[in-house]
């Protein structure tokens, strides 16, 4: 494998991971219901981890309020646990068979959480990147510990690597500093 494709390999698996980090941030709102917002919660389906929507009809009551009608009467609290063990800082209630999921008003103290959540989900972000420059930089030193490039070659690829994981950590940076300000405004 040639050195362009390592950096580009790097790249494609740098950027995807900002696009999660911003797929994971649009899930984060801001006082409003949204049903994407459970989307990431995981149930204990028979032994299995499943997403919710797949064991449940989820839709939004009203503006702040999501329901989550489990297919199987039994899941009722499994899924309601589920919810509530979450990090999303959510107290679902259980109505019959409906599980219903109001949306906190956003305090002062909410939005620090809330915060704090996007924060470390930007961390795990940084981590993805810095672990595919990792990789990328353990292929190149086999490389050049198979001969199939020279040391030049190779520590100028390193140095392009670092420049292309500074650019896409000070992407995640700029993310977060957007989502940061959307929380706090009022």
């Amino acid at each position: 494998m040639p050195i362009a494709e390592v950096k580009k390999t790097a790249e494609q698996k740098m950027s995807r991971s900002v696009e999660t980090l911003k797929g994971d941030f649009q899930k984060v709102r801001t006082g409003r219901a949204h049903t994407g917002l459970l989307d990431h919660v995981m149930v204990d389906y028979y032994g299995a981890l499943l997403p919710i929507g797949q064991c449940a009809n989820v839709t939004l009551g009203d503006a702040r309020t999501i329901n989550v009608q489990p297919w199987e009467k039994k899941m009722v609290q499994v899924i309601e646990k589920a919810i509530r063990d979450s990090d999303l800082g959510l107290n679902p209630a259980t109505s019959g068979d409906v599980i219903r999921v109001p949306m906190p008003p956003l305090t002062e103290e909410r939005r620090r959480d809330l915060i704090k959540v996007v924060r470390h989900e930007a961390e795990e972000a940084r981590v993805a990147i810095r672990n595919v420059r990792r990789e990328a930089n353990e292929h190149l030193k086999r490389m050049l510990k198979n001969h199939e490039v020279s040391e030049d070659d190779e520590r100028r690829a390193l140095e392009d690597l670092q420049k292309l994981t500074d650019r896409f950590i000070a992407e995640v940076d700029k993310v977060l500093q957007a989502k940061e300000q959307d929380l706090l405004a009022i």
